[in-house]
């Protein structure tokens, strides 16, 4: 990562995450092709494994295949989409990113463990997310069928390019999901699948 790049990332609302080691797996982590806003695909680790010694060791937890943008001179995020291996690291989710996320802003997320026809609209501190299953799929596809864009219609632009696409859709996205509590999707949510299962050896 060049000291620009560094630079910018903590010039930004992302700064905070960044100083904290929480932006991981970066596919992009940099200005986008719209002047004043800097976008970032990758992982935000929600939860620390205990470090031994000098010991450098994944996050126990992530919100995973993060998409997100934030403009210049904002302390908020306006728009994030990502994946939840488990529903309930929503509420870690909330506490880590605080009052970067606001109200108003769009928060899509795609969950491993909820129903695969379930589509909920829950709403924790004042913020309203998306919560929608996923199941062998990844988020970058499934936002694009949800925001109604056609790949082909963007495959010629850059990575910078494409999210800029996603973002300006996503941001006009609304749905009347059914309206549940936090607590309420617990209790419906299944069990969390083991990723390696079925994978060969």
């Amino acid at each position: 990562m060049s000291i620009d790049e560094m630079t910018a990332v903590e010039s930004t609302a992302l700064g905070r995450l960044a100083t904290e080691g929480r932006l991981l797996n970066a596919v992009l982590k940099a200005p986008t092709t719209k002047p004043g806003r800097f976008g970032f695909r990758g992982d935000i680790a929600l939860k620390f494994q205990v470090a031994v010694a000098d010991e450098k060791r994944p996050p126990e937890y992530s919100i995973e295949q993060v998409l997100t943008v934030v403009e210049d001179g904002k302390t908020s995020v306006p728009f994030l989409s990502g994946y939840l291996h488990n529903f309930a690291y929503l509420k870690d989710l909330v506490e880590v990113l605080g009052d970067l996320l606001v109200p108003g802003g769009k928060y899509i997320l795609f969950c491993n463990n909820i129903d695969l026809l379930a589509k909920y609209r829950v709403t924790m501190d004042g913020k309203l997310f998306y919560i929608l299953p996923i199941d062998e799929s990844t988020v970058w596809k499934e936002i694009l069928e949800l925001v109604d864009i056609d790949r082909n219609d963007i495959k010629k632009l850059n990575t910078q390019g494409k999210l800029d696409a996603v973002v300006e859709k996503a941001l006009g996205f609304s749905e009347t999901y059914p309206e549940i509590g936090y607590e309420d999707v617990l209790k419906l949510m299944g069990p969390v699948r083991n990723r390696n299962e079925n994978r060969p050896v």
